[in-house]
């Protein structure tokens, strides 16, 4: 305080003249004889404060009391003249000074001295004019930093007085402007606007806006902002409707379209729409906007003022009233139900499925149309937007606050005794090793018997060994492997061996080799089935399931187009049947003179072969698995991606920079199907709904299909020629939770901009508006050595549409409108048979195809590898549980010791099915894991790993998005799962509270997860300490000790890890995320470094990646990052027990960079890659 004092006197002891002059006032304010000199003193001030802005600072400075003086002698002085001057000089003051002065004054008082005056001069008859225009001009500027200015207004009665000098003055416009800016300001209170409704503003404001007339713009304008902002106001907007003023508005805005051709008065067209945007908020007034032909008029007036950069705003406004007043439909669907039924075991009693099964069967058929339109959500394309606030920000409201809920307490949930349930899935804790040779530490060669050069190509998830599907009970876990001494896999005591049934028709077709197809022979290639194995497939899976590992391999050769052709049509079609999408390319297009100096770099890349690491994709077993795969709708086919399996492109895919404007282009086509109707085709050309449906054969029509594994695509509708509405399956048990696509599209053309837009997103963001593409995988392209998924599509947007479901139906969530995204493709190939996939595909035969090629190409004496069964799912199937470790030296007691006592490391992955790159982060994870270089051995004599990479099998195979087969987010169950409903939660839960109960806690839990509205990847941990901090409590933060380890892992994976970004980390505990597996592992099990990593979808915006979209490269990359930092985690937690040389880690580093090395983009002409040696 004492500081204050000095600069106060420091300023006014300066010898500048306004200070004396403001002393001389203060003096005089004691005398009220002095009228004189006061007036004569204030002039002198007004002069210095028009001319000087040393002046204006040094009255409005910390400390002055200058505003005191001018205000204590305004508010005293019966003086006009006085009162004008000081008046002046206060609007020179807030003029100059933006809103800091503005701020100032009002903290000093001013607001309640203003308004008192503009009451007693208002008593004046008549009113001094000029007095009242300064008055109203200043509190027109202060208002709106006073928060109580609309309340102090409406109390001291000066509403009425400004409304009345409007009305008395009308033709005056140096009077009504000012006037009419404070009306604007009281508005914004909705008590006074209501207020000034009644008293007849509204009726006021369009004599003032009236007809089309270019005098008194200005004064225009001000009405239009004032006539605005009243209209927020629903009362006020029901009496404009009322009184025909939508028609009105409409009709002055088209004249001054019309009128203003230089574009001069732009501000005037654009205060016209907003007064239609106030008005349009209530249900009435979108109804009056619909029926005065509203939407022609703005679609016509928009589309004219494209062609002027800086009529943007009026063509964005537009856009949005049109949007908001696009009559609300539900979707085109019988229901919004999942097409799909799943009888569960049991119906819950509360929450969203018991909620599902309560609606009344009607339920789909209302539409709200209730006047809180969610306009703020209707947000007006900013071609400068950012995503920095898209989750960045914590709802103070949703964290935690209750420390006793935050410490950490075991809970021990079940009995030790039920807990004995898992202790034949850790034989590792009791094993003696007896029986086992451990003569050799020398590590076997890590390759598969027969070729096996070429990339690791593994797709979607996959299945358990065929037989062995049967031999697990619901709910009850057991071994699928006794143990890693070479046992055989015992036969399916049931005999359970489900075959898919045979395709429409019942004819299965052996197909001749591709280089004999013609269009004859493929168009005669109908749906063939999965059926009549051929036994020398059918050995080879029984001996890959044996201790010799003779599994033997199917290689995609990529050298040539034509070899690669052979030798696919040759596995594919020659001596067996296979039930695959239908071909409708006339064989293999080859490359003509153009085609081949752009592919020609791709065709040689050595990344298609060049591998030195085992294949771990082979076409034939994942046939074999997905025969065992139970689908609800019992799929028979298989996705050409799936067969052939994919492989990084050999280059690098930008983000994609947005073209400006492309989002109110789009909008403004669909706004074209409401006004131009007998334009559009309205055809359904796909539907699930309807199963005696039949693809239309029009030549030019477009056939889509997703029957098959992970598949997700309810029904198409033809809009244009070349444009499709496609509406996503609902979870199954949900109705709700559109995200997750994958769909095969034929019978396109090339040279066609084809426009697919998936109408019933639920998301209100998503980083398709911040450059992600959907990903495209070509048969053609595959067939001639390219089998990869590429990020493919242009003009792409994300936005809200006009369709919607009923409050009752979202279950109360305000958020009822569907969000559309929008993307073009061409197509390269004519009759391609094409995919898209709103991420990289990875099913659940993929993840069985995979652990069991894996498992058969480790050397047993070096690693020790189970896959056991957690527990059969809902559909009963196998949610696998593997081990790996390393091999104890010896079957010494000391060896084995310390094989015992080694930390235990549990991960987990996909318990959410659209989020498929958590699964190519696992894959990454695992193949390093079971690899041969020294650190990963290195990792193994460190850790006991248990995983279960695929949380959620059921919902990842039926295509759901977020659920499993209870319709129940999974990842929301882990405070109290059901062993009925959530069989794979349970168990997991189990297994950590076996360890818990050991005295084995892990000393890592990660839960790896996908992310849709955030770049890079990142961890959310679990810290007291900074969710206190972030509720701004710090003192209680700073009262709180906490070991701060759970940043280490994180720290450790931005120095390296190039996708990892520490910055968009977070340690909060948020109450809606207090039934996660990462707070309950951390909170109940008692597992301080328990995490959720997160992986975008989209890309990076830091490090070596910045710029690219993410790829399937490097989330394997950031998989393999992860075990290299836990052993970087190791050596900081262990330094005296272990001490891995920091060179060999860096050094490892540097071997896993290498495999994601590529200097190319699409299109470019030069190519290095450096083969991965992992």
């Amino acid at each position: 305080m004492s500081k204050l004092k000095v600069v106060g006197e420091k300023s006014l002891t300066n010898s500048s003249r306004v200070v004396g002059l403001l002393a001389q006032l203060e003096k005089i304010n004691t005398d009220s004889t002095e009228s004189d000199t006061a007036r004569y003193v204030t002039s002198k001030i007004l002069h210095l404060a028009q001319s000087q802005e040393k002046t204006r600072r040094e009255m409005t400075t910390k400390g002055s009391t200058g505003m005191e003086v001018l205000l204590s002698t305004l508010e005293n002085t019966k003086d006009l003249q006085t009162v004008l001057n000081i008046l002046s000089i206060l609007i020179e003051l807030v003029s100059s000074g933006g809103g800091r002065r503005a701020s100032f004054l009002v903290a000093k008082g001013g607001s309640q001295i203003l308004l008192q005056l503009l009451m007693n001069a208002s008593k004046d008859s008549p009113p001094h004019e000029e007095v009242m225009v300064q008055t109203h001009s200043i509190l027109a500027k202060i208002g709106p930093k006073d928060k109580k200015f609309g309340v102090k207004a409406r109390v001291n009665g000066a509403l009425t007085v400004t409304l009345n000098l409007v009305k008395q003055h009308f033709q005056n416009y140096r009077l009504v402007l000012p006037c009419l800016q404070l009306l604007r300001v009281y508005s914004t209170n909705s008590v006074n606007s209501v207020s000034l409704g009644k008293n007849g503003v509204v009726e006021l404001m369009f004599k003032i806006i009236g007809p089309f007339s270019k005098k008194n713009s200005g004064l225009m304008k001000v009405a239009l902002d004032t006539l605005a902002a009243l209209l927020k106001s629903k009362t006020n907007a029901r009496r404009a409707v009322d009184r025909g003023y939508v028609q009105v508005l409409l009709t002055i805005y088209v004249d001054w379209h019309r009128h203003d051709n230089r574009h001069r008065n732009m501000l005037i067209r654009k205060g016209i729409l907003q007064s239609l945007k106030s008005v349009t908020n209530i249900k009435l007034g979108r109804k009056a906007f619909i029926d005065a032909n509203g939407m022609k008029i703005l679609y016509n007036t928009s589309q004219e003022c494209l062609a002027v950069r800086t009529l943007d705003p009026l063509v964005n406004t537009s856009s949005l009233i049109m949007r908001k007043c696009f009559p609300k439909n539900r979707l085109p669907l019988p229901t919004i139900k999942s097409s799909f039924h799943f009888q569960l075991p049991i119906i819950p009693v509360t929450g969203p499925v018991a909620q599902l099964y309560s609606l009344p069967p009607e339920v789909d058929d209302v539409v709200d149309e209730s006047d809180d339109n969610d306009d703020i959500d209707l947000e007006v394309e900013n071609e400068l937007e950012n995503e920095d606030d898209l989750d960045q920000s914590f709802k103070n409201d949703d964290i935690e606050t209750d420390i006793n809920k935050l410490r950490p307490q075991q809970v021990p949930g079940r009995t030790i005794e039920e807990l004995k349930m898992y202790e034949h899935l850790f034989p590792e804790l009791v094993d003696d090793f007896q029986d086992y040779e451990l003569v050799s530490k020398e590590p076997k060669p890590f390759v598969f018997e027969g070729k096996a050069r070429g990339p690791i190509v593994v797709p979607t998830a996959g299945e358990e060994v065929p037989g062995n599907s049967g031999s697990v009970k619901k709910g009850v876990v057991m071994k699928e492997r006794a143990s890693p001494k070479g046992e055989e896999a015992k036969e399916d005591p049931k005999g359970h061996d489900r075959t898919l049934p045979q395709p429409l028709g019942g004819q299965s077709r052996a197909a001749p080799s591709a280089h004999s197809f013609n269009n004859d022979l493929v168009k005669a290639l109908d749906r063939i089935t999965l059926q009549n194995v051929p036994s020398q497939v059918a050995s080879g899976l029984n001996a890959g399931m044996r201790k010799d590992f003779g599994l033997p391999l199917t290689v995609l050769s990529c050298t040539k187009a034509c070899p690669h052709v052979a030798k696919c049509g040759s596995t594919l079609f020659e001596g067996r049947t296979v039930h695959l999408g239908k071909l409708c390319c006339t064989g293999v297009e080859t490359e003509d003179d153009e085609d081949t100096e752009s592919h020609s770099s791709t065709e040689q890349a050595p990344s298609v072969e060049a591998s030195d690491g085992p294949t771990l994709h082979d076409p034939d077993l994942y046939i074999e698995i997905v025969k065992n795969t139970k689908s609800v709708p019992e799929y028979s086919e298989v996705a050409y991606p799936d067969y052939f399996g994919h492989i990084p492109p050999p280059f690098k895919e930008p983000i994609l920079e947005r073209p400006y404007g492309v989002q109110r282009t789009k909008i403004a086509q669909d706004i074209e199907r409401l006004i131009h109707q007998n334009d559009i085709i309205d055809r359904v050309v796909y539907d699930l709904d309807n199963p005696t449906y039949t693809t239309p054969e029009e030549g030019d029509t477009l056939k889509f299909n997703s029957k098959f594994e992970s598949g997700n695509l309810r029904k198409v509708i033809q809009i244009r020629k070349s444009e499709y509405d496609l509406i996503l399956n609902s979870d199954i048990n949900s109705n709700h939770y559109h995200q997750w696509f994958y769909f095969e599209v034929s019978g396109m053309r090339p040279g066609v901009a084809y426009r697919f837009n998936i109408i019933n997103c639920e998301k209100s963001n998503s980083q398709f508006n911040y450059g992600m593409q959907p990903l495209m995988y070509s048969v053609q392209e595959a067939l001639n050595a390219r089998p990869w998924w590429i990020r493919m599509g242009t003009d792409i947007c994300y936005y809200k549409n006009h369709f919607s479901r009923s409050s009752v139906a979202a279950g109360g969530q305000k958020g009822k409108s569907y969000y559309t995204i929008t993307f073009t493709v061409n197509f390269p190939h004519k009759d391609d048979v094409c995919y898209f996939a709103y991420h990289y595909p990875y099913t659940y035969s993929t993840l069985q195809m995979h652990l069991q090629k894996l498992e058969s190409a480790h050397n047993p004496q070096q690693i020790y590898f189970r896959k056991d069964v957690l527990c059969e799912t809902l559909s009963g199937n196998i949610c696998p549980l593997v081990t790996i470790t390393a091999m104890p030296e010896s079957n010494y007691y000391e060896h084995i010791c310390q094989f015992r006592t080694r930390p235990y490391i549990f991960l987990s992955a996909r318990v959410h099915p659209g989020e498929t790159n958590a699964s190519w982060v696992m894959k990454g994870t695992l193949e390093y894991l079971m690899s041969n270089s020294p650190t990963a051995q290195s990792l193994r004599e460190s850790y006991i790993f248990k995983i279960v990479p695929m949380l959620n099998p059921d919902g990842v195979i039926n295509g759901n998005h977020r659920c499993s087969l209870s319709g129940e987010d999974l990842n929301r169950q882990w405070q109290s799962p059901n062993p009925e409903l959530h069989p794979t939660i349970y168990h997991a839960k189990g297994l950590l509270q076996y360890l818990a109960a050991v005295k084995r806690l892990p000393l890592v839990y990660c839960d790896y997860h996908g992310h849709s509205r955030k770049k890079n990847v990142f961890m959310y941990g679990c810290s007291i300490k900074e969710t206190v901090w972030h509720t701004h409590d710090n003192s209680a933060s700073c009262d709180i000790v906490e070991d701060m380890g759970y940043r280490t892992l994180p720290k450790i994976l931005s120095h390296i890890a190039p996708a990892f970004c520490m910055s968009s980390c977070s340690f909060v505990v948020e109450k809606s995320k207090e039934s996660t597996a990462r707070v309950v592992v951390w909170r109940e099990i008692g597992v301080q470094r328990s995490y959720t990593m997160e992986s975008t979808l989209c890309g990076c915006d830091q490090g070596r990646y910045k710029g690219l979209q993410i790829g399937t490269r490097e989330l394997e990359e950031m998989g393999a990052k992860f075990c290299v930092g836990l052993l970087r985690l190791k050596r900081l937690t262990s330094s005296l027990e272990y001490n891995l040389p920091s060179n060999l880690l860096d050094f490892e580093n540097d071997l896993i960079e290498s495999s994601c090395k590529v200097t190319r983009t699409r299109g470019s002409s030069e190519l290095q890659l450096f083969p991965a040696v992992l």
